[in-house]
């Protein structure tokens, strides 16, 4: 199963049949949303509207824990994340298409972007956070939707709510960031953990604040360009998802296989029970 996380313009994909709501309860928390199931061209597609129908949760109050979970326990392999971003560099245009291979975390400690914990510890490899294999099927479809892309960039991950001021936007420019978001970086280091491959269509709206020959982000101008993009989004999603169900080459499913270090005889049976979907196989003794 594929898995769509939507965020600011996505809320809902035309031609999905056989459709269900699903609301699920996680040891997390609730999810976003209800869970929206279906079959897009035979394919099955779990889709999830980041910030809840409505746009009603802020970067740092969504959930990403539970809905990580949410999209493991319905079985997703793979979660193609859709979000706008700023960008920071030239040649990214308002309009174009990043598939973002790497993050700068900008957050401040405000969000829970581990599973782990209350007695079990791992640490998840994630020198290269989003799925290769993936992002390269995003890559294609991008272009065969006829979108200007650019495969490959950093992502800053800053906090938010507001948007950057002037000095930090040229900040974040000498740090060698690409395009600049609130969220994309927390649900990558969740899907590493669950063992689900990850990648993003990040839709450039704005040149943040640092071009000075462009109008310094506002939300006016970021929705007069995502209505565009996200048509767009969805046709790159409707060209990505047979090749994207294809056997599994990368090595995010088994991302955890030697990520925890806890003595198995020594974590608690209500940390194992509640981590159980995400890396039960994993909490045997002996494994």
């Amino acid at each position: 199963m594929i898995g769509v996380i939507g965020g600011s313009g996505l809320y809902e994909m035309e031609g999905l049949e056989q459709v269900e709501r699903v609301r699920l309860q996680t040891p997390f928390g609730d999810p976003s949303d209800e869970f929206i199931t279906g079959v897009l061209n035979g394919v099955q597609l779990a889709f999830l509207p980041r910030h809840g129908r409505g746009h009603r949760h802020l970067p740092s109050e969504v959930n990403y824990r539970a809905n990580i979970y949410g999209m493991k326990t319905l079985g997703v392999e793979r979660i193609i994340s859709v979000s706008a971003v700023g960008s920071l560099k030239e040649a990214i245009v308002p309009g174009h298409i990043v598939i973002p291979d790497q993050f700068i975390d900008r957050t401040r400690g405000l969000r829970r972007d581990s599973f782990f914990g209350e007695g079990i510890v791992a640490h998840a490899g994630f020198a290269d956070p989003t799925c290769a294999c993936l992002s390269n099927t995003l890559s294609r479809a991008a272009l065969g939707a006829g979108a200007t892309v650019h495969r490959g960039g950093t992502y800053i991950c800053m906090e938010g709510p507001a948007f950057s001021s002037r000095a930090e936007s040229f900040m974040y420019r000498s740090l060698g960031g690409d395009i600049i978001g609130m969220t994309n970086l927390t649900e990558a280091k969740l899907a590493r953990e669950a063992e689900i491959c990850y990648g993003v269509i990040a839709l450039s709206t704005d040149y943040d604040c640092w071009h000075d020959s462009h109008e310094d982000v506002t939300v006016d101008a970021i929705l007069a360009v995502m209505h565009q993009n996200v048509t767009m989004a969805k046709e790159i999603i409707r060209q990505a998802i047979h090749a994207a169900v294809a056997e599994r080459s990368c090595s995010c499913a088994s991302a955890m296989q030697h990520a925890i270090v806890t003595d198995r005889t020594l974590i608690p049976a209500e940390t194992a029970e509640k981590l159980g979907p995400i890396v039960g196989k994993y909490l045997k003794q002996g494994v």
